[in-house]
């Protein structure tokens, strides 16, 4: 674990382990907004032994990379479960179509409501292979202040008091460059009554081990895999400030999960 004391770091470079090809953006690349909902969050557990147990997926494949994170951006790798098997992917969906990266959307994330309409996403959804499940313990959303021109007060959100849970994701492969590159968006949904007051959508929470079961399995067709895409019990999450020092993509440390001694945050009114 990191040394809480010390300054937030910043992550260059990622590496990709487990034999799978995913491309990085160039140090010169773009760089890499807060995206509209579910932008940011955290996967802050070391331990792939937990990883593997959690998820049954086997400890040697868990990218270590992807562990030990507390402010994943997107076109980053990130831990996902696909196929029963633990992978990296880059965060946000490379189009099939695509030749080449940033070459038009990837979107970080993609409403559930509307998946049926988009042809990026139509026909994955029915798919058990282009269903993922991207681990996690905590997201980031930004409480917008009452001045225009006023700094975005940033909230963690975490499940069943901080326990590793699973975003519901998509995820397809792209060849680019003649390499494959897998890829995936985390799917959204309504606020619950925790998230609401700062944003009216919140990720796809699956809520159970038998849900994440079910999201991956082939006997699950679109309109049955819809049915899990709602939004999770209130009592189960919980809402805190944090660093506003996560605005900054590529800032890491554990001292992002808190508020600085000297800021004082605004007040958040749950439910």
């Amino acid at each position: 674990m990191d040394d809480p004391g010390r300054t937030p770091r910043h992550r260059d470079g990622l590496p990709v382990a487990g034999g799978t090809v995913v491309r990085t953006p160039a140090a010169s690349a773009a760089p890499r907004r807060i995206g509209g909902m579910c932008g940011r969050y955290t996967h802050t557990n070391l331990d792939p032994h937990l990883v593997a147990q959690r998820f049954g997926v086997s400890e040697s494949a868990v990218p270590a990379e992807t562990l030990g994170r507390f402010n994943v951006c997107p076109t980053e790798p990130v831990l996902g479960v696909c196929d029963g098997e633990a992978r990296a992917l880059r965060w946000g969906l490379i189009p099939p179509w695509a030749r080449k990266l940033r070459a038009g959307p990837e979107p970080i994330n993609a409403r559930a409501e509307t998946l049926l309409d988009k042809r990026l996403f139509a026909p994955l959804i029915g798919d058990a292979g282009h269903r993922c499940l991207v681990p996690a313990d905590g997201w980031y959303e930004w409480l917008r202040p009452e001045h225009p021109k006023g700094a975005r007060t940033p909230f963690r959100y975490t499940v069943d008091g901080g326990a590793l849970f699973a975003f519901a994701g998509l995820c397809d492969v792209a060849k680019i460059d003649g390499e494959w590159v897998p890829s995936a968006t985390i799917l959204t949904t309504t606020a619950n009554a925790v998230c609401a007051p700062v944003h009216d959508r919140m990720p796809v929470v699956l809520p159970s081990p038998e849900a994440e079961a079910a999201w991956l399995s082939p006997d699950v067709d679109a309109a049955a895999a819809l049915e899990f895409l709602t939004p999770l019990e209130a009592a189960r999450t919980a809402a805190a400030p944090a660093n506003p020092a996560v605005n900054r993509a590529g800032v890491e440390g554990p001292e992002l999960l808190v508020v600085p001694a000297a800021a004082e945050p605004e007040q958040l009114q749950l439910g």
